[in-house]
């Protein structure tokens, strides 16, 4: 098992992608504690779900965005498994409108959701992972923070903002034998996706050289290579789970 032993945080793993990564992650091995704002049942049945598969599951309710709330986190999570090895930035909201439309509220919320969160729970990790000398930050982006998408001016920004962040603590931390890096999610087939119509969700798959959308597992396998020691010479890097999208 590529991650026997060590202990990973994501957040924002009730469902979707963060669900995904956390079965992943349990199956490789890792001791994982994942976070969620709202979906307490959703939380709790999936901690009983990877425990009962043999896991060391743990979930906490969590705003990653708050810097308060994200040290406690970490101090929560050293006091239940020891240290942390891995750190995902998944969680992430979307509030579309056109730009003519959109107000501070909207946008405000957000970047803060999307990109202060990775600053503040990479922040209150750091000391744990400088002690260690090792770790993997892994950051999600969106294909929409690379290329940019109309009617999203506010979750574009805050992807590609994640960017410039990875490529930044990637340098910072380097020499401690941190990783830091990201991946930029394309269409990836989730709860959220299968409330738009099927003409929307065809066009999609028309624009993908794939011809087909991603699922969870797709993120999730990628996640535990970039986790793994198999990437130990990869940091400050985007990869695309696309299809080919942007490349189109």
């Amino acid at each position: 098992m590529l991650l026997e032993g060590k202990v990973a945080i994501i957040t924002g793993a009730s469902r979707g992608i963060g669900k995904a990564i956390a079965q992943e992650f349990v199956s490789q091995g890792a001791k994982v504690a994942f976070t969620y704002r709202s979906s307490e049942e959703k939380a709790r049945e999936l901690e009983s779900e990877l425990t009962a598969s043999g896991g060391q599951v743990q979930g906490f309710k969590s705003d990653a965005s708050k810097m308060d709330e994200a040290e406690s986190l970490v101090s929560e999570v050293v006091k239940a498994f020891g240290t942390v090895d891995i750190v995902i930035n998944n969680a992430g909201i979307t509030n579309d409108t056109l730009l003519m439309r959109m107000n501070e509220e909207q946008w405000d919320r957000v970047i803060e959701v999307n990109l202060k969160s990775c600053f503040a729970l990479t922040k209150a990790v750091m000391r744990t992972m400088l002690k260690a000398r090792a770790g993997s930050i892994i950051n999600v982006s969106s294909v929409v923070g690379v290329q940019g998408n109309a009617g999203q001016a506010n979750y574009a920004a805050s992807k590609a903002g994640i960017l410039g962040f990875t490529k930044s603590v990637a340098l910072e931390l380097g020499s401690r034998n941190i990783r830091c890096n990201a991946i930029a999610p394309g269409f990836i087939e989730t709860e959220m996706t299968a409330s738009l119509d099927e003409e929307t969700v065809q066009g999609w798959r028309n624009a993908i050289p794939l011809r087909r959308g991603g699922q969870p597992e797709d993120v999730a396998q990628l996640c535990t290579f970039l986790a793994s020691d198999m990437s130990s010479y990869i940091t400050g890097q985007t990869i695309c789970v696309d299809g080919g999208m942007i490349t189109a």
